[in-house]
């Protein structure tokens, strides 16, 4: 590449088990690379056995036939808060965040409630949100002594009611979407002040298991996505990349050296913009290929 690409790390910690075995080996794979990630962590109940509901949204069974929801996320994580109690990720896993903050990687919010964030935001009022986003915010500094300066949210669900509650917590960035490049959200005439420093590379749950991109060949199918002389953000998973694609992380990584791209960080390329640089761009939902259901997205 004669433009170089920068490639930011951000990992969303969606579970009980993907917190307690799946945070540690991820981070041992990006500290070896040199990689400082950002690490999103879900704070309260692990309510994941509710996410049975999703059965009746379009494409959701062929990405669990894909993904092997059951070996990723093992038969207890989906008994949460169905069959058994909901565990509370925060006070449970509290050590491991903090490791993983001493350890220099950036740390934030994904929610406190994943399955009623992701499942109920489009219905919730914005006194709901508010107070669902006030748990978390009160767990992170519990857990962290300061507040949280950056989230994404669960499922990549934003909408005008919470781009108002980030505002109200003056983020430092926000990251809820996908799209192309970093930018100040639009919702109808209303623009909003926290930056989105969106996902722009696939996931890898949407792309595995899929025949057009065989396992063998994962890795070079991020490399031909990767847009020189801009930043590329990709969202890895504690459930994921923590655990059965740990050795595939690190595959990933060591190929992106080799191709000459740099790492960097979201914190760092948010402080680096400049708010008068910032473009204002829609944010919109619709559908990612390879993922169920709707989200926020970043209007072309």
């Amino acid at each position: 590449m004669t433009d170089r690409a920068r490639l930011a790390i951000k990992i969303d910690v969606d579970t009980d088990r993907g917190t307690r075995e799946g945070v540690e080996p991820l981070a041992r794979v990006l500290d070896r690379h040199g990689v400082r990630g950002t690490f999103l962590f879900s704070l309260g109940p692990d309510n994941t056995g509710r996410a049975i509901k999703r059965i009746f949204r379009p494409g959701f069974f062929a990405k669990v036939s894909r993904t092997s929801v059951i070996k990723h996320y093992g038969l207890r994580t989906l008994m949460n808060g169905v069959l058994l109690p909901a565990p509370d990720i925060g006070r449970r896993n509290a050590d491991t965040m903090r490791a993983i903050a001493n350890a220099g990687h950036e740390v934030g919010i994904h929610c406190w409630d994943h399955i009623r964030w992701q499942d109920g935001l489009a219905t919730m009022d914005i006194s709901t949100v508010r107070a669902e986003f006030t748990k978390a915010r009160e767990a992170f500094e519990r857990i962290f002594g300061r507040p949280a300066r950056t989230a994404g949210a669960a499922g990549w669900q934003a909408d005008v009611k919470s781009l108002e509650v980030y505002d109200e917590a003056s983020l430092d960035y926000a990251s809820d979407a996908r799209g192309t490049a970093p930018f100040r959200p639009r919702v109808g005439a209303r623009v909003f002040r926290t930056i989105q420093m969106p996902t722009s590379l696939p996931t890898l749950d949407e792309l595995v298991g899929r025949p057009e991109y065989p396992d063998s060949e994962l890795v070079d199918e991020y490399l031909r996505r990767l847009v020189p002389g801009r930043l590329n953000a990709f969202t890895g998973h504690a459930e994921l990349e923590g655990m059965h694609y740990v050795e595939w992380l690190d595959r990933f990584l060591t190929a992106v050296k080799a191709y000459g791209v740099g790492f960097t960080n979201l914190a760092v390329e948010a402080a680096a913009l400049s708010q008068a640089a910032i473009p204002v761009a829609d944010l919109i939902q619709g559908e990612i290929d390879g993922r169920s259901g709707t989200m926020a997205v970043q209007k072309a």
